[in-house]
């Protein structure tokens, strides 16, 4: 007997909003599946407001609504059964994220958690991070968001230690990420690999995405720091239109890309990582096991 349970995810990030509907499919005596259905994005930067004047602007605000409100209209054309919402540092950091937050659920029926950092790295670790773990390895998972990166340490199957830092693409395009702040991120690499040998970095985000779907390779092979480098510097070379005419880059990745790679870069440095592996895993596949195994302190709600 099989079971189809349909469940959504909304991430609600600082440069980007998505909502992404999943199969989860229940088979007796089988491990649960979770599979892709649909992914929607929406580009909405909060993290430009909420970075640096400390408020989500009216502007932003009215496309958020517009935006819940369609994902709200598709939740109910795919008959999904359950949802969480989960928005991360952008919402996190404005003075206006909560009462934002009840004028959402007020006009669109959508409930939204502000999450952690520590949350939103304790969800991601719920995605499919098992598949790319072997059990003798040790490996640096790095989430690259807008507003902030996570960084998880697994050695031999297990995860060590895990924390965020307020260091993301938008706030790097703003030029508000300290000297310090690089430094403190050093330091907890450094420190928490000094022992391993052979670190390997696990890499989520759009932007290492869409390197890597650049590069060509498979699935199953890794983007080396050399590599990452050369596209560094081939990117800089390119005027922010000739990143979205040559390469078809979005608008809203155009620009992103390039201080993502250098946060890549330097975790890759700073652990001695030779190779970096892509698989395509976020917050929202996080969010749908979440939702399913019931681990992690997050508001699920059942669409009316």
């Amino acid at each position: 007997m099989i079971k189809i349970k349909k469940y959504a995810a909304i991430d609600i990030g600082s440069n980007a909003m998505r909502l992404l509907i999943a199969n989860v499919i229940e088979e007796e005596n089988k491990p649960t599946q979770f599979n892709k259905s649909h992914l929607i994005r929406v580009p909405i930067r909060l993290g430009q407001d909420a970075f640096t004047v400390g408020e989500i602007s009216e502007e932003s605000a009215e496309r958020m609504v517009k935006a819940m409100k369609a994902f709200k209209l598709l939740m109910d054309v795919y008959q999904v059964e359950q949802y969480s919402a989960c928005a991360t540092s952008a919402m996190r950091e404005a003075y206006n994220g909560k009462d934002l937050v009840e004028e959402i659920a007020k006009k669109t029926g959508i409930n939204i958690d502000i999450i952690e950092g520590k949350t939103e790295a304790a969800i991601i670790a719920n995605s499919d991070l098992e598949s790319f773990i072997k059990n003798d390895g040790h490996y640096l998972y790095v989430d690259v968001g807008g507003g902030s990166t996570e960084f998880t340490l697994f050695s031999n199957g297990k995860q060590i230690v895990s924390k965020s830092f307020k260091n993301g693409t938008v706030r790097l395009l703003n030029n508000m990420v300290t000297e310090s702040v690089w430094q403190e991120i050093e330091k907890w690499i450094k420190t928490h690999t000094a022992d391993l040998s052979n670190v390997e970095i696990i890499g989520s985000g759009g932007n290492i995405n869409k390197i890597f779907k650049m590069s060509g390779k498979t699935n199953d092979k890794p983007l080396t720091q050399t590599y990452l480098v050369q596209r560094f510097k081939y990117l800089n070379s390119l005027s922010y239109e000739e990143r979205i005419y040559t390469l078809g880059l979005n608008t809203d990745r155009a620009d992103v890309i390039i201080p993502a790679i250098k946060i890549y870069v330097n975790a890759m440095k700073w652990s001695n990582a030779k190779h970096i592996y892509v698989p395509k895993i976020g917050l929202s596949d996080g969010i749908v096991k979440a939702m399913y195994y019931k681990n992690t302190k997050i508001t699920i709600n059942k669409i009316l």
